[in-house]
């Protein structure tokens, strides 16, 4: 698997980052950042949700950490505000009190990006200078750490986008480029705590099927998710409110209605949203299908639970999604869909760590293999006679 830490036991080197209580300390800091990126992603589906993403016109890494603190500031920032298409289209007159209520949310977002980052560099540093880190993991997650600087500059670059000529809102693809490298981030930091608790595949025999309609669920979430990015990005979700027909058809009449053809698939709010459902609807089926191959399988509980959660995750996201159509996307059930598909995603990577292939399991502490132990060498034919060698575990010869 690509975020493995190490596949085979041999391949774990010893000292203390391999001790079981380093490995849970830095385990559990991972799962703690993964936590965090999937608030991170909620925090963001709310900013767009209530239209509070463009409130800050300016992207300073440092400075931007304080909020204004005087009257003058926010005069300055509601100013700046006033000039983008937002305002002028939307919000016109809203007042500065209108203004700080969409600032503090997209403030607060930007804020828990910050404590991300420190959250990752700092116990980083001192697991990595107290020795409680595998050397091998250290430039991973130095990486992943680049990666979520990264990841700012793209939410800049997405936010930006809003501020263009008869905008109100960021631009679909960049929205769904900035929710894609999110979801790398959370897979990339979640894997590997996965890989720390557990470095050795244990996968059971007949684990392969399982593996496999893990692996194509896993597949189609991920891209049920983006395509639920260009849905939130045209704001598809606010026409077509029936199901399962949109406009009294199985397919919209204007499905195909852009040209070139391939602008439906991101810019055709009918297409966007058609498919959309036919991509949540595959999961959902993949996902069945799964848990009736996992439960065939007899597989161990470490597999067997995580592949159950994600048959009931699936059948909760697939009704948040209809109710939240039905209901003309409300905040807090888009929200929730929002949050669930996450941990849709989080019930699919734990699985299919679980039923990673590799080598067979270690054996207790204190044991060695057949193959590893030493041959009893026995005196034939008494003393000065030749060396036998005996295989372990074989019934001790002697000559006559």
């Amino acid at each position: 698997m690509p975020f493995d830490v190490t596949d085979f036991q041999d391949a774990v080197p010893k000292g203390r980052g391999n001790a079981p209580r380093s490995r849970r300390l830095v385990a559990g800091w991972l799962f703690a950042i993964s936590g965090m990126i999937l608030v991170m992603v909620v925090l963001g589906g709310l900013t767009r949700l209530t239209g509070s993403g463009l409130s800050i016109m300016e992207w300073a890494p440092l400075s931007g950490a304080l909020p204004p603190l005087d009257h003058a500031q926010w005069e300055k920032l509601y100013a700046l505000y006033k000039q983008i298409p937002q305002y002028k289209l939307v919000n016109d007159g809203f007042g500065l009190a209108g203004f700080q209520r969409i600032f503090w949310l997209e403030w607060f977002h930007r804020l828990w990006g910050r404590l991300i980052g420190v959250a990752v560099l700092v116990p980083l540093l001192w697991f990595w200078a107290t020795g409680r880190l595998e050397r091998r993991l250290a430039p991973r997650l130095l990486g992943i750490f680049l990666l979520g600087g990264l990841q700012g500059a793209v939410g800049w670059f997405m936010v930006a986008s809003g501020f263009f000529p008869d905008s109100t809102a960021v631009a679909p693809a960049r929205l769904v480029i900035h929710l894609g490298l999110a979801l790398v981030l959370y897979a990339a930091v979640l894997w590997t705590g996965l890989g720390v608790l557990h470095p050795v595949p244990d996968a059971p025999a007949g684990a392969a099927a399982p593996r496999r309609a893990v692996a194509l669920t896993a597949v189609l979430v991920g891209v049920t998710i983006l395509a639920g990015g260009f849905v939130a990005g045209t704001h598809a979700g606010l026409e077509y409110n029936t199901f399962p027909l949109m406009d009294g058809r199985l397919v919209p009449r204007a499905y195909a209605e852009l040209t070139p053809f391939w602008r439906n698939l991101t810019q055709n709010i009918a297409a966007v949203q058609f498919d959309h459902r036919v991509l949540a609807t595959l999961t959902a089926c993949a996902a069945l299908a799964t848990v009736g191959i996992g439960l065939r399988a007899r597989l161990p509980a470490r597999a067997r639970r995580p592949i159950l959660a994600l048959g009931v995750l699936v059948a909760v996201q697939y009704a948040l999604g209809v109710a939240t159509l039905l209901l003309v996307v409300p905040i807090p059930l888009a929200s929730a869909h929002q949050a669930n598909a996450v941990l849709v995603l989080t019930a699919a990577l734990v699985a299919l760590h679980a039923l990673r292939s590799g080598a067979p399991s270690p054996l207790p502490p204190g044991s060695r293999s057949r193959a590893a132990q030493p041959a009893i060498v026995l005196p034939a034919g008494g003393p000065g006679g030749a060396g036998i060698a005996t295989p372990p575990g074989a019934a001790p010869t002697t000559s006559a």
